[in-house]
């Protein structure tokens, strides 16, 4: 008696380019029946508004924190970098004492060397050393002089964007405890939600689901599953349908999508 060997389909990657036309071959060539799969994914839908609904409520305050945090993080940056400029204006200070020192025992050494001139010639050369070298000196006082005003200068704009980041601090906790108060208040209708979310999206093939985020995320209501508006026009685009397309929906059978927007359409009875 000759055995039987049993195949095993092998299913395909899911390519994130592939045309629809591959997702309704992928709703066809599914074991799981068309329309429960349909309904399927207009409960996913429904709990996908569900928690937009949720996250709505918080508004623009997760943007708000997130700018704040950008906005505290670049202002201690800033005065990390103003800490970094008087180091080194300190640093300049510190040669400059030191050259000030060195020249300081030049001169010392200039004027014992004019008690002992033999002429006036080496006179006037111990001169001109010492003069010089006063020059320099009085350079290096200048150089002091500048660095110490820039430290204080750069002291007081640290100062200013410290007070800024007091302030932005205060208002950043303000948002945060504003958001926890709607987060708590909505925390176990979420968790609900997603749970309820998560279980309709283990119920769909990889290579649906992928194709019902990507409508999600292109079209501007994230209305990627939509019924008949007026029984013949696209529920997210209110494009007309043409009759033969109205007979797939209404049967549930086959996957429509919009040629207009590029939403699921289903039955109204889903």
């Amino acid at each position: 008696m000759a055995s039987t060997k049993k195949t095993t389909k092998v299913q395909a990657p899911v390519d994130e380019r592939e045309t629809f036309l591959s997702l309704r071959k992928s709703f066809a060539e599914n074991e799981q029946d068309t329309q429960e799969k349909l309904r399927t994914l207009y409960e996913l839908q429904e709990a996908d508004n569900e928690i937009d609904r949720i996250v709505q409520l918080r508004g623009e305050l997760p943007d708000e924190v997130a700018s704040l945090e950008d906005e505290i993080g670049s202002l201690k940056a800033k005065c990390s970098h103003l800490e970094e400029i008087i180091d080194g204006y300190r640093q300049n200070i510190e040669q400059n004492n030191a050259h000030i020192g060195e020249l300081d025992s030049d001169v010392d050494k200039y004027n014992k060397q004019l008690v002992n001139v033999a002429n006036s010639r080496e006179y006037d050369s111990i001169n001109k050393e010492i003069e010089n070298t006063t020059l320099l000196r009085a350079i290096a006082e200048k150089n002091i002089r500048e660095a110490r005003e820039a430290i204080e200068a750069k002291k007081q704009d640290i100062a200013k964007i410290s007070d800024r980041i007091l302030i932005r601090e205060d208002d950043l906790q303000a948002k945060k405890d504003e958001l926890a108060v709607i987060v708590e208040s909505t925390a176990g209708e979420e968790e609900k939600l997603r749970a309820g979310r998560d279980a309709c999206a283990s119920r769909i093939d990889e290579r649906t689901l992928s194709a019902y985020e990507r409508i999600r995320s292109s079209v501007r209501n994230h209305q990627a599953v939509v019924g008949l508006v007026n029984e013949d026009s696209c529920g997210g685009c209110f494009s007309a349908i043409t009759p033969q397309r109205i007979i797939d929906i209404n049967s549930g059978k086959k996957l429509v999508i919009c040629e207009h927007c590029g939403r699921i359409i289903v039955s109204p009875e889903m």
